[in-house]
Formats: C-alpha cells, sequence, structure tokens
C-alpha cells in the first residue's frame, strides 16, 4: 500500500492512460509472490466495496540469510467503499496469539511476530502469519505486500530525506545514535532506525507503532513535494526503488487496477489505528493482549463500519 501510496503521488495527474502506461512498464520491478494463506485470502478478485490488505515488514538486517526472521513491523491497512480514506491498523509484535502449525512448527501460543519465523520467513512465513491473523481476527485479505526496509531507506535518500517530529528524545539501542525532541529532517538510515525504536518511550510498543505509521505518511509528504515529475531520470529511480523493495500478492487483480482504483485516496485520507490491547507479563514473559477482544475493531474491519468505530474509539485513532 506505501509503495502503491508512492507511485499515485508520483504519478499525479496523469491521464488514465497514462498512469496505466508507466504502471504497466514498474509492474515488470516488483516480485510477485502467494503471500496470503488460501482461507487468509477473499474469494473475489475485483475491487468493489471494501478492501484489506496486509502489510508485512522484515526486522532482516544486512548480511542476515538465515529464515529465522521475525516480522518487525504487521499493519492491516483497511480501505472503505469509495477509496478516499485508508485506516492502517498496527498490529503489536508482541501480541499473544495461537499459531497454527507449519513447516515443521507443531503450533502453539507465541507472540504474533514468531508467525514469520515459524513459517520459514519470505513467501512461506508470510503465509503463516496469515493465517495466524485470519484465525484471530475472521478477517479475509484482498492482498499483500513484502516490504524490504533496506531498499525503502533507498527510496527514502532519493526523495531527499523525510520530516519527523521527534516527541520523545531516544538513543537507538542500535547505532547508539541520539534523536533529540523537535521535527527534523532525516535519511532513509536515520529514519528506519528511529521508528524501529521501543525501549525508553513512554509508550513502548505503541510509540514504535505510531512513529511506524508517521513514517508512511512522511515518506508521501516528501514524494509529493520532489516535484519528480519534472525529473524523468529521478523519477525512474524512485519508481525502480519502490518496486524493488516490495513483493507483492494482488490476488488476482492487475496492479495497474489497483493504482487506477486507488487514484483518488488522499494522503491526507489515512489514519492511524491501534489495537485495543495492553501489555501484560505471563510466566516472566512481555506479551501484548486484547482487550474484550479488540472492542469490535476486527467486526469493523470485515464489514463497513470502521470510519463509525474510528468515531466513536477516538483514544486508539491518530490522523496521520
Amino acid at each position: 500500500m506505501l509503495g502503491i501510496g508512492l507511485a499515485l503521488v508520483l504519478l499525479a495527474g496523469l491521464a488514465a492512460v497514462g498512469l496505466k502506461t508507466l504502471s504497466h512498464r514498474y509492474d515488470r520491478t516488483v516480485t510477485k509472490e502467494q503471500l496470503l494463506d488460501a482461507d487468509a485470502r477473499t474469494d473475489r478478485t475485483d475491487l468493489d466495496g471494501p478492501l484489506n490488505y496486509l502489510l508485512v515488514g522484515s526486522d532482516r538486517r544486512p548480511g542476515d540469510t538465515g529464515p529465522d526472521q521475525r516480522s518487525d513491523t504487521i499493519l492491516i491497512v483497511h480501505v472503505p467503499a469509495g477509496q478516499r480514506e485508508a485506516y492502517l491498523v498496527s498490529i503489536p509484535r508482541d501480541l499473544l496469539v495461537a499459531i497454527p502449525p507449519a513447516n515443521g512448527f507443531a503450533g502453539g501460543p507465541d507472540k504474533i511476530n514468531a508467525a514469520y519465523e515459524h513459517g520459514g520467513g519470505g513467501q512461506a512465513g508470510a503465509q503463516l502469519l496469515s493465517a495466524t491473523l485470519h484465525r484471530l481476527t475472521g478477517i479475509r485479505f484482498d492482498g499483500a505486500a513484502l516490504i524490504d526496509f533496506s531498499g525503502f531507506r533507498k527510496v527514502i535518500d532519493l526523495l531527499g530525506g523525510v520530516q519527523m517530529c521527534v516527541d520523545t528524545e531516544v538513543r537507538s539501542i542500535h547505532t547508539n545514535r541520539v534523536f533529540p525532541t523537535g521535527c527534523q529532517r532525516m535519511d532513509g538510515a536515520q529514519a528506519l532506525d528511529y521508528v524501529r525504536q521501543r525501549y525508553d518511550l513512554p509508550g513502548g510498543d505503541y510509540d514504535r507503532q505510531h512513529h511506524q505509521q508517521q513514517l508512511l505518511r512522511a515518506m508521501l509528504d516528501s514524494a509529493g513535494k520532489a516535484d519528480l515529475r519534472s525529473n524523468p531520470v529521478k523519477l525512474d529511480q524512485v519508481l525502480r526503488a519502490v518496486g524493488g523493495s516490495l513483493t507483492v500478492d494482488t490476488n488476482g487483480v492487475p496492479l495497474e487496477d489497483l493504482l487506477l482504483a486507488l487514484r483518488a485516496l488522499p494522503p491526507d485520507g489515512m489514519r492511524g489505528v491501534q489495537l485495543p490491547s495492553s501489555p501484560q507479563t505471563i510466566n516472566e514473559v512481555s506479551y501484548v493482549v486484547l482487550e474484550n477482544g479488540g472492542d469490535g475493531l476486527f467486526e469493523a474491519v470485515r464489514g463497513t463500519r470502521v470510519p463509525a468505530w474510528a468515531q466513536a474509539n477516538p483514544h486508539w485513532v491518530t490522523r496521520l
């Protein structure tokens, strides 16, 4: 969804025929795989009505080659009918769930970000993660995307960085870099380092989720201000970097059709949603557990009531 959002911002103003032609060209840079488990996939191949997509970012670091990778970011992107707004539902990485058996794993309770690892990472890991989410929420997905964060670092640098506002000073546990409070320009390495932090923040992983949502909006803002349409070489570099960072499952819908359908989705129509949940220590292990089964959020996502749910639960919703 972020890659699609960036492409829409960069290609805004093109006639439909021009958008279709360019999207067909860059479609070849995107890796396509079956990322969704069969039970977690919708049985439709149209874009009518509300849409639900699974967005997964891996915490894979440069030099890592083994399958023992956990999903650093898990988002359910809900787009109501009409495609005028989008809700980014962050799934806490420590959420306690029942993971189905797969890939030699017997199945059982664990943190949800372990599902990607138990599945073996990559395509199989995304499938097990989608199956786990479907079992938990009942949601079936219209598509999915797997993000290579190292590739998105290049995208941010090509856009000239992003403007991020730091609300609490924090020192990176990965690089020892200190992020002072206030709005500041960050390059790709700095931005991705910042949004991975959760220790020493007042809200812990909830703050990290919010910062990742902020980064999505910041990248769209940078793309909108870069005026890359007047620089075709840079535009080509950015779109190819976006495509090279994504593995997608569009559930049989051509990527250019998805781009055309979402043309009306404005960057300021994005809302960040935190899953109603709270931290809890069980057998000396820190987990996140659902509050009241998610307080009706999953039922809203499965239907058409997410805008009404967001209005009734403003403490879980942030305008990005």
